[in-house]
C-alpha cells in the first residue's frame, strides 16, 4: 500500500516512534556540523598555509585567472572558513551554504570534471557530493535547532 504524499510511512516497529519524533529534528544539526566541520577545517588550511601560498596554490590550478587569485584566496577563506563555522551553528545558514554549493559547483565542473569522478585521480566525487550537501542546507536553511531559528531571521 502506497503512502499518501504529505504522510509518513507506516514503521516496521512502531515503538521507534518516540525515539525518531525526538531524534528528526537533530538530524539537521548532524548534517549541519558535518557539512560545516569539513568546510572549517579547509578555510583553516587556507590561513595555515598564507595567502600568498594560497594564491600561489591557485595560480597552478587556474593560470588563466592569475589576475584574480589573490582576491579569490580571501573569498574561499570566507566562504569556507568562516561560512563552515556559520553553518555549524545555523546562523546564515542559507547565504553561506549557497555560496559554498556555488564554490563546489565551480570545482566541479571546471576544475575537476575532466579528471573523471574518483576523487582518488583527482576526480570531482568529493566537491559534488559537498557541493550537493550544501545546496540541500541552502534550500532548508539552519533548521529547528539553529542561531537563524533563534533570532527569527533568515537570510
Amino acid at each position: 500500500m502506497k503512502t499518501p504524499p504529505g504522510q509518513e510511512p507506516a514503521l516496521f516497529i512502531p515503538g521507534l516512534r518516540r525515539f525518531y519524533d525526538h531524534a528528526i529534528p537533530l538530524s539537521w544539526v548532524v548534517v549541519r556540523l558535518g557539512v560545516g566541520w569539513n568546510l572549517a577545517v579547509h578555510g583553516y588550511g587556507k590561513v595555515m598555509r598564507g595567502m600568498e601560498a594560497q594564491t600561489a596554490a591557485l595560480d597552478k590550478t587556474m593560470p588563466w585567472a592569475q589576475e584574480y587569485n589573490y582576491a579569490l584566496s580571501h573569498l574561499l577563506l570566507f566562504v569556507e572558513g568562516l561560512g563552515g563555522l556559520c553553518i555549524m551553528l545555523g546562523l546564515f545558514t542559507r547565504f553561506f551554504a549557497a555560496a559554498n554549493a556555488i564554490e563546489m559547483a565551480f570545482l566541479t565542473f571546471v576544475i575537476y570534471w575532466g579528471n573523471g569522478f574518483g576523487w582518488l585521480n583527482k576526480g570531482y566525487e568529493f566537491v559534488l557530493l559537498w557541493g550537493l550537501m550544501c545546496f540541500a542546507i541552502s534550500l532548508r536553511g539552519g533548521g529547528p535547532w539553529s542561531l537563524d531559528r533563534l533570532l527569527g531571521k533568515e537570510l
